[in-house]
């Protein structure tokens, strides 16, 4: 009997601090003061964050999972860098800013067309 109440009571505080550091992170992420990784792959031309992590030790141990998961999706050229940052996106696809701000991509108008 009494090893259930102590498992039980342990359980309630695992779960207390799981809250609380979870406040913690939201909190450092809404000022700005979260970590988080940036992955860079070449192929695809891919900007990724991944986070947020209250420490930067906890985002660096975290980073071989997710490079693991890039290369077995066919990700090549992959550069990793743990900045504290609050992304907007979290994923940026190069590709599609490229074609949407090449100069091809914009329609020449000729005088005879106005």
């Amino acid at each position: 009997m009494q090893f259930k109440c102590i498992t039980a009571y342990r359980s309630n505080i695992d779960k207390e601090v799981k809250e609380m550091k979870e406040l913690m992170i939201s909190s450092l992420n809404a000022l700005g003061l979260a970590w988080w990784l940036e992955i860079v792959t070449e192929t695809p031309r891919c900007t990724y964050y991944f986070g947020p992590f209250a420490k930067k030790n906890e985002a660096e141990v975290a980073q071989s999972g997710y490079i693991e998961d890039l290369e077995k999706e066919g990700a090549q050229g992959i550069t990793v860098v743990v900045v504290r940052c609050k992304p907007i996106n979290l994923t940026i696809f190069e590709e599609w800013v490229e074609e949407l701000t090449a100069p091809a991509a914009r329609t020449t108008l000729l005088s005879g067309q106005m």
